[in-house]
């Protein structure tokens, strides 16, 4: 599975939340999955994708030229897109991902999860959305999205297109969940056994 992980670039936060990351990317690589990030190397963003490569796992980065210029690169990436604009930019990260899980960020995480969210309210995408808060950063974004469906601005079923999870675990648990799903079609031998008469 390819994870996309949006998250913070900011050098200002708690610690704690780079560790949080680290977790993220260390259990991303301990299950056998990609990860796909926004090609940063400091703070959140940057721990995750170092974490992932520590335990093995494959590494994509994907980040808008201007941004190379601040050298904050992740060259270090199993593979780096570099691309001219922000929307070119989420539009990769978005092609390339089976599931999204968001930790705690500011304006640009923010703005990466709403969009994958509508998009897939829109029915544009069927992959699914996380959100792994350990510490109620979004607690006032639950709650406004919650009034939001009780006043008719959202509708209950956009609403559970996102999922809370307060551990890594819990989060990618989820997503490999639903990655999964149930089988498209039966295994011959589930067939076989929908077929046969019933045993009285």
């Amino acid at each position: 599975m390819r994870v996309c992980v949006y998250c913070s670039s900011s050098e200002r936060i708690d610690p704690a939340y780079v560790l949080l990351a680290g977790q993220v990317g260390a259990l991303l690589a301990e299950r056998g999955h990609t990860l796909v990030s926004g090609g940063g190397s400091i703070s959140c963003m940057g721990a995750v994708a170092r974490a992932a490569r520590a335990g093995g796992a494959h590494t994509l980065g994907v980040i808008p030229r201007k941004l190379i210029e601040l050298e904050v690169t992740d060259t270090d990436a199993d593979e780096l897109i570099i691309t001219e604009t922000m929307r070119e930019r989420k539009a990769i990260m978005d092609s390339r991902a089976d599931a999204f899980l968001a930790l705690p960020g500011g304006l640009g995480t923010l703005e990466e999860l709403f969009e994958v969210w509508v998009a897939a309210m829109l029915g544009m995408h069927a992959k699914p959305i996380v959100v792994c808060d350990p510490d109620g950063v979004f607690a006032h974004l639950h709650t406004l999205v919650d009034g939001l469906v009780d006043q008719g601005f959202v509708r209950p079923d956009a609403r559970a297109l996102l999922r809370w999870a307060t551990t890594p675990a819990e989060a990618i648990d989820f997503l490999e969940a639903a990655v999964a799903g149930p089988p498209a079609h039966p295994s011959p031998e589930e067939a076989v056994e929908a077929a046969a008469p019933p045993i009285d």
